[in-house]
Formats: structure tokens, sequence, C-alpha cells
């Protein structure tokens, strides 16, 4: 085996590079680079340096723990043939994984490695930042996200936030802890021409132009940013020279007291742009029309559990199916998330005009019959009594609607027990369609017990959807119990009869009660 010996390239510029680096490239027959989108590689072309680079191990990775295995794994090829260097960006012992990875694996086959010093970005962004590492400073990889939970605790340097939607995911991130409009530092190109450091709201991180692989975030600590706010001018300015000379950033404090949706409109909107989800834009209002249906079930059935986390989780289904149509109507032309928003917090104002506005009520009864009259002032142009109950309603609730909006015109029975009849009569119909053997007879029947089952459950104040939807998650508990006892029976389900099967339907009732 041969000697790997790694070396950086340094932060950007070639004069940041060592001489002793450039011999060691120009003398080696096998130098590898881990990635030549680096702007000294122009350089080293100059200097007729012959090179591979691991680029194409980007290319077909599916994770960063499977390009760095790749690259590892490469040198190590390499070395079994004969000496060869190994060149990262910037420094070869700052934020390197694969140089990690190489020093265990050349330690276990008893291959050596020499690791060659290097100017790394940090030594320039101390000097941009005007801050001193002594104080304290965690620098992680963009993908560490139990690091990157913690920012706001100590000072952040966070590497390779190599492209937007690096940017995007670690903006998200960051947000878990952090005001959206926490001042953060964005670098990039540091030692170059071009290069910048500047401060940027969080939720503006992703929105950067010329996102690439020099770019970097540091993040001030916000621990010390709510200390300082009960110092006088002068322990303030005292305090943020001491922390390292980042002014205004450290003693910004960071409030939760209103709701940002922005995050989740910044992911929909990247798996949206072109590189970002193929089934997310493929889809289309259709295509996705039952996800919503679905997503709303979904909550209901956690209502019925009083399940407070489900609750949560499929809240923000739903709303992901929201900002889901508003981006692709947004991206069409036709209207925008704030759209939806403004039209129904106008909508809200305007039918609520005893509470924004100068309306008297006395009750419940008042509420609602102005709510109807302001409805029908908006919806000019619905000219008939059902007009306003869409067909895309499920059955059950659908047919809830229809009578509801007849009944408002006088068009209902008087009580329930005309009602009650009404199903018998029904039921009785149904019966004898089936019995003459009518298929079509009978499903028009069926179609109408269940109308007239509605009809009974809205006399007395109950939905049927909801009513049930709750049956069906009971049958399903119930069976599922019936299905572990089976189970546990060793027994297969034929040889059960329906007595000992009701008999364990019977005990999921009780556990139930």
């Amino acid at each position: 085996m041969g000697t790997i010996t790694i070396v950086g390239l340094g932060p950007g510029a070639a004069g940041h590079m060592s001489v002793e680096t450039m011999e060691l490239l120009q003398s080696c027959p096998q130098v590898i680079l881990r990635t030549a989108v680096h702007p000294t590689v122009s350089e080293l072309q100059k200097q007729n340096v012959a090179y591979s680079s691991c680029d194409d191990l980007y290319e077909q990775g599916s994770s960063f723990e499977e390009v760095y295995a790749g690259v590892t794994q490469r040198v190590l090829a390499a070395a079994a043939k004969g000496d060869v260097v190994y060149a990262v960006p910037g420094s070869p012992l700052v934020a390197e994984k694969t140089v990690v990875l190489l020093r265990q694996a050349a330690g276990e086959r008893g291959v050596k490695l020499i690791i060659k010093p290097s100017m790394s970005f940090l030594d320039l962004a101390y000097v941009e930042l005007g801050i001193d590492p002594i104080a304290g400073l965690r620098i992680i990889d963009a993908q560490d996200f139990g690091a990157i939970g913690e920012a706001g605790a100590y000072p952040l340097m966070i590497t390779q936030v190599y492209s937007q939607l690096v940017a995007s995911d670690l903006k998200i991130a960051l947000m878990d802890n952090l005001n959206d409009d926490y001042e953060i530092y964005f670098l990039r190109n540091l030692g170059l021409p071009d290069e910048e450091c500047r401060k940027v709201k969080l939720f503006e991180l992703d929105r950067q132009p010329h996102i690439d692989h020099l770019t970097s975030v540091y993040v001030p600590p916000e621990t010390f940013a709510g200390e300082l706010q009960s110092f006088g001018e002068e322990e303030e300015d005292a305090a943020a020279d001491e922390l390292g000379g980042v002014d205004e950033a450290l003693v910004t404090t960071a409030g939760f007291d209103d709701v940002d949706i922005q995050p989740l409109v910044d992911v929909m909107r990247t798996l949206r742009e072109p590189g970002g989800c193929p089934w997310d834009r493929e889809q289309t209002h259709a295509s996705i029309r039952s996800n919503m249906i679905e997503e709303v079930y979904e909550y209901l059935e956690a209502v019925d559990a009083d399940d407070t986390d489900g609750m949560r989780e499929e809240l923000g289904d739903v709303l992901m199916q929201i900002v889901f149509h508003a981006r692709m109507a947004e991206e069409a032309g036709r209207f925008d998330l704030q759209d939806v928003i403004d039209e129904v917090v106008d909508k809200l104002i305007r039918r609520h005009p005893h509470v924004f506005g100068e309306t008297k009520v006395q009750g419940v009864g008042d509420v609602l019959r102005n709510w109807e009259t302001i409805k029908k002032e908006e919806k000019a142009e619905r000219k008939h009594v059902l007009d306003g109950v869409t067909q895309g309603l499920p059955a059950l609730l659908r047919a809830y609607k229809l009578q509801g909006k007849a009944a408002k015109v006088g068009f209902d029975w008087p009580d329930s027990e005309g009602v009650w009849a009404k199903v018998q009569e029904e039921l009785g119909e149904l019966r004898e369609a089936l019995a003459n053997g009518d298929a079509q007879a009978a499903e028009n029947e069926l179609g109408d017990v269940l109308f007239a089952v509605v009809n009974y459950a809205r006399h007395n104040r109950i939905e049927p959807e909801v009513a049930l939807n709750g049956t069906n998650n009971r049958f399903a508990n119930r069976f599922n119990y019936v299905e572990r006892q089976v189970e546990a029976s060793g027994r297969p389900w034929r040889e059960f009869t329906l007595d000992e099967l009701d008999k364990f339907w019977e005990e999921a009732k009780k556990s139930e009660k």
C-alpha cells in the first residue's frame, strides 16, 4: 500500500494554497480531488497537475453517507496501487467527513496517512465577522440537524450550504428554535473578489442569489441577546465586544407570538420548482383532489378519538393541502396564498358585524340569521334554493345539506315522527323491490331509505356523516380485537364458529366501556 497524503486547497483563491501543497500535487502521479468545483482547480490546470475528481459519486449517490463512503473507497483503492494525494476544499481538518472516514479506515488497515496543514475559510470568516473562536464556536455540516436543533445556544458556523435546497432545509430546521426574522450571516466566496459577508433575516436565507459550494452561514447566539436587553448602552457595547464584535445580531430577541406559515410555503415552492420533487411537480388540482378529502377525514378521526397529537399532525396535513393548491394556482397566474388568506379574513369580518361593526344581536339565533342574509348578498349569483350545495360532497353530507336548504323555505316535515314513518315506508318499498328481483328499483329504494334516515338524523340534530364515521371507527377497532384473538389462538379463521367470533366481538364492546 502506498501513502495517503491529504492536503487542503484553501478557502478559494489560489494564493491561499500553500507552496508545499502545490509541490505535492505536481509531483504525485495519483491526485484525487473530492470535487473539482473549486476556484483553485483552474490554477492546477495551469500548472499541468493531472487529477481525477469524485464529482461523479455525488451524481450517483442517494445520500451523503453513500457519497462519502464511495470517496473513501476510491482513495483506498488508489493507495493500493501506490502513493496518492487526496485534496479537499479548505482545510482537511475542518468539516471534512471523508477525512474522518479515511483516518479510521487507514488505521484499521495499517495504511500510512499524512495530513498537511492548510488555511480554512474559517480563518477568513474570523476576520470578516470580527470574532475570536476562543470565546466559543461550534462548526457543523448543514446536514447535522441534531446540532442545528441547538442553534441559538452558542455561536454556530454551518458549512456545506451548497444549494438553495440545502439552504431551504437549513432555514426550516433553524426556525424550530429561532424566530423567522432572526439575523444570521450569509458567507460566500471568502477571499475572492466577489466575497460576501452580510446579515440577512433567517426567512430570507434560501432566497439569496448565487448559493453554491462556497456558501456558509454563521448563527450568532440567542442566549446572550436576552441578557443584553437589560444592559445600558455602555454595558451592551462592552458585552457585544466580548462576544466577538458581532453587533446588532447579538441583541436581537426572537419572539414566538405570531404564527409563521412561510416555512411551509417555502418548502412547497421548492418541491414544485425545477429540481424539486418529480411527484409534486406532476400534480394538478384534480390529481390531488381526493387527498384533501382524506386528510380532513383523518383529522375528524383524531377528533373522535380525542387524540391531541393526531389532531395537530392531521391539521398540518390539511394545511399542507391548502398551500399545495394555492401554489399551483399561483404558478398558473390565477391567485396565490395571500389572496386566499385576505379573502377569508374579509369574509369573517364582513359576516360578523356584531363583532367588527355596530350591529346588535340578541343571541345565536340573530347571529345565524345575519350570517345567512349577508351570504345571500355576497352570493347574488345563486338564484335557486339548492344552489351552493356542491356535488363533490360525500353523499350523506350532501343529503343533509340539501334537506337543510329545503327546510329553510318551509319544505320539511313538521316533526320527526313523520320522518320516522317515511323511513318505515321506504324500508317496505326496498323489501318489495328486492323480493321482485328488480336490481335497479332496489338501488333506488335503498337510496330513498338512506335519504330518509339522513332526514330523521337532521330532525334530531345528529350529523349522519359524523355518526357513520364514528361507527366505522368502532367497527374497525372491534374487528381488529377479534382478529388479534384469532391470531393469538393459533387456529385458522375457518375453524371458528360465528358464535365464537361474536363472543370476541362482545368482549371488544365491553373493553370500550
